[in-house]
């Protein structure tokens, strides 16, 4: 028997793979009233979070039974044609004929080109599904799969003709029509290359009736996809692993997977089925998957370099107080996108592996030219000197933040993304940076983990803009760093507020020592 493995590259396949039931995942019981009541709506998602493999299942599922004939339809092929239509439209029908073959040869009978030729892109595939619902002795429910992959004329054109066709549902049209992709249609901003203006995706598909969002995993999903591996390896993850997984992912489905993968099938330790998984595998799998720049987490930061995403994530980064002054729409978007989500009512970065790789892709060609050195700030025991690199850091700030600031597109948040870069660079192989920021917080919050012959050393810092006086910067950075001590269980930890005024530098740099509420807190000026 093949052992199966966690899957994290196309749909699944449970002969293959760890997988969940797709269709309790779409709420079946909440779907199929919609198509009975012959409603057309949306199904969108993030990229890599199962929308496909819902879909197939649910094809399979209507297919087993009596009442409808379903065809599942993948666009994506018509990218490439951009907008030229008819070519994009030859590309659509010939895959809709393809899929149609294994459902019922009465509806891979209808032939192609003479629809292109008798109604033109502009209406064959009005007349491909016309003629498919004649065909099917019953109901017909497609399937439309990638089609935000579309674009300008050619979405233009796919939705208009199944705007045309819905009054003739269900005898001469699909009963149901389901649009998947990555975002809601109402939010598509469609520029027409033919009529040189902005059509909005509502205006084109007014029929939508129903906007339905596939969600992540719950932890319990994660856990229980991970107990798979667990009966059919005996190998088990610890509590503090699942943990641990869950901070990481937050139940995105393909971090879950792909991190289950790299511990279990990849690291050596992890493919020693006497060895339980543990959550430092974990985070040796999160390390390995970032400096590899997988396809999900590179397309993830690619979006980092677009206006409307930069407009929500930048705020964020730099702890901006004022959430109402974002864009709904921007916020909307990158919401569907999967970068942000709403944590205990905050909006905030997904979940901490993204929280981790967006400000190392946004400073990655930063971090790879910083010239310092872990060795300048170790100790003889292997502990790093906190005081030591938090002067250092204050030297480099001095001498190189003008020239690296003007670099980054994030200018709001360039001290933080520059102080990021500069740790990274020094825990690089020897430890981590984990990050804590979000919209409203004020503040950044920092802590480097840093392995020594000893054990594990951890070094708190708080990140804070100089917005008011210092007076009531500090008051709050204090109580802020004070707070975060107490989470993470240390009794000292370092404050370091940035002052973007044009003050001079020897207003701006000086250390001082504060104890607050029992801590001792080392305040740095910047």
């Amino acid at each position: 028997m093949t052992m199966r493995f966690f899957n994290t590259a196309g749909p699944i396949n449970p002969a293959d793979h760890y997988c969940l039931d797709p269709l309790r995942r779409i709420d079946l019981d909440g779907l199929l009233p919609l198509i009975e009541q012959k409603k057309y709506f949306v199904l969108h998602a993030p990229r890599q979070t199962g929308k496909t493999s819902c879909l197939l299942a649910l094809r399979e599922y209507l297919n087993a039974g009596d009442r409808y004939h379903c065809v599942y339809v993948n666009v994506e092929i018509a990218q490439a044609a951009r907008e030229k239509v008819k070519e994009a439209m030859r590309a659509i029908l010939y895959a809709g004929r393809m899929q149609a073959e294994v459902v019922s040869p009465d509806l891979a009978q209808v032939a192609i080109e003479p629809l292109l030729e008798q109604a033109g892109e502009y209406g064959a595939l009005q007349a491909l599904f016309g003629q498919w619902s004649q065909a099917s002795d019953r109901p017909l429910v497609v399937l439309i799969d990638e089609i935000d992959a579309l674009i300008g004329d050619t979405l233009i054109a796919v939705l208009r003709q199944l705007r045309a066709g819905y009054a003739d549902r269900p005898a001469r049209f699909p009963q149901t029509v389901i649009l998947c992709g990555v975002r809601d249609v109402r939010d598509y901003r469609i520029h027409s290359a033919a009529t040189k203006e902005i059509i909005t995706g509502g205006s084109a598909f007014n029929i939508k009736a129903e906007s339905l969002r596939l969600g992540n995993f719950t932890a319990e999903d994660m856990a229980a996809l991970y107990a798979e591996h667990t009966a059919a390896t005996g190998q088990t993850f610890t509590p503090e692993a699942l943990e641990r997984a869950w901070a990481l992912s937050r139940g995105q489905p393909w971090l879950v997977n792909a991190l289950g993968y790299e511990t279990c099938f990849r690291a050596p330790a992890g493919r020693d089925r006497a060895q339980p998984i543990t959550a430092d595998l974990l985070d040796e799998a999160k390390e390995s998957l970032i400096l590899r720049r997988e396809t999900h987490l590179d397309q993830l930061a690619d979006k980092l370099r677009e206006p409307r995403v930069r407009r929500v994530i930048e705020p964020i980064l730099a702890g901006e107080t004022t959430p109402e002054l974002l864009p709904p729409d921007d916020v909307d978007y990158v919401l569907d996108l999967g970068l942000v989500d709403r944590i205990d009512g905050q909006l905030a970065i997904a979940n901490a592996m993204y929280r981790e790789i967006i400000p190392r892709q946004l400073t990655y060609s930063t971090t790879l030219t910083i010239s310092q050195q872990p060795a300048w700030y170790l100790r003889p025991d292997g502990r790093l000197d906190d005081g030591q690199l938090l002067a250092g850091f204050q030297e480099f700030f001095r001498e190189h933040s003008e020239h690296w600031l003007q670099r980054f597109d994030y200018q709001e948040a360039g001290p933080q993304l520059l102080m990021q870069a500069f740790l990274q660079r020094l825990v690089n192989g020897g430890g981590r940076v984990e990050r804590e920021y979000g919209l409203g917080r004020g503040r950044t919050d920092l802590l480097v983990i840093w392995r020594t012959p000893g054990g594990v050393q951890r070094i708190v810092l708080e990140l804070k803009i100089l917005r008011k006086t210092l007076e009531r910067t500090l008051t709050e950075g204090l109580e802020q760093t004070w707070q975060y001590l107490d989470r993470v269980g240390e009794r000292s930890g370092h404050l370091v507020i940035f002052d973007r005024s044009d003050r001079s530098w020897e207003e701006k740099l000086y250390r001082r020592e504060e104890t607050h509420r029992g801590r001792q807190i080392t305040v740095w000026g910047c």
